[in-house]
């Protein structure tokens, strides 16, 4: 009967201790994508994060832009002095040289799941 008691004993802390040790860099990751965008710029995949006061982009080339907010009175608007993020919700343009172009289908950034 001791041994059963202290067995089960052992596995509860053990469960404990797995669910109280969580994967911080999971926990970053998940926290990033909360804030993070993936939108279709001219057919091709462009990803956007917000963090306080910068809008930071990958381009469809892989280069990376950030953007500084600008205050506005609706919405939200950055920008770097060449390129300009505004727009409300999803519902984004990118402005580059007085020329707009929407950002299509803007959702939520998924990570992916670990390969098997």
């Amino acid at each position: 009967m001791l041994k059963i008691a202290s067995r089960a004993l052992f596995v509860l802390v053990v469960a404990f201790a797995m669910t109280a040790c969580e994967n911080p860099a999971k926990k970053k990751e998940e926290e990033i994508a909360k804030s993070t965008f993936a939108c279709t710029l001219n057919g091709e995949r462009l990803v956007v994060r917000f963090t306080e006061g910068e809008a930071r982009m990958l381009l469809p080339e892989k280069q990376r832009v950030t953007l500084y907010q600008v205050p506005t009175s609706s919405g939200v608007r950055f920008s770097n002095g060449m390129l300009e993020l505004r727009g409300k919700g999803t519902e984004l343009q990118l402005i580059n040289n007085g020329v707009s172009t929407p950002l299509i289908g803007c959702e939520p950034y998924a990570i992916m799941p670990p390969a098997k």
